[in-house]
């Protein structure tokens, strides 16, 4: 088998982008967990919880899980972006309470319906690429 081989600074650059990507991440989740303990200072202050503050809260708990899941596999899973967007159209729809314009609410739950079908879409997306991995490690295991 042939290795294609990258010039110089494909591969001695590579590095820059890794470690970018960590330290970016790192700082994303640091930030993130001073914005939560931010909000729950503001929310003892306030001495009041709102349904908009749990799902504040959601929010950031689930940017804490993506950078997490980064640092476990290396890749950040498309369903966990979704997910929070879908959680943050949630929140604004409550925020916006019953004075809300029909449209706007008819707009934003048809928000949230089309992003759940891309996350359960691009979850059958990962179910069948494991398949695939299992499926072409079974046919390159030698047989007995």
């Amino acid at each position: 088998m042939m290795k294609l081989k990258l010039p110089f600074t494909d591969r001695g650059l590579h590095w820059t982008t890794v470690t970018s990507e960590k330290v970016l991440l790192a700082i994303i989740g640091i930030a993130t967990c001073i914005a939560a303990a931010q909000y729950l200072y503001w929310m003892y202050e306030a001495r009041e919880i709102l349904l908009s503050d749990l799902f504040m809260l959601f929010i950031y708990v689930e940017i804490i899980g993506m950078v997490g899941a980064f640092y476990s596999t290396s890749r950040i899973p498309v369903t966990l972006p979704i997910i929070i967007a879908i959680t943050a159209l949630c929140r604004l729809i409550i925020m916006q309470g019953k004075e809300m314009d029909a449209l706007m609410l008819i707009g934003e739950s048809g928000a949230i319906l089309i992003l759940s079908v891309a996350a359960y879409v691009m979850s059958l997306k990962d179910k069948v690429s494991l398949e695939k991995k299992e499926q072409f490690k079974d046919e390159k295991s030698p047989r007995n």
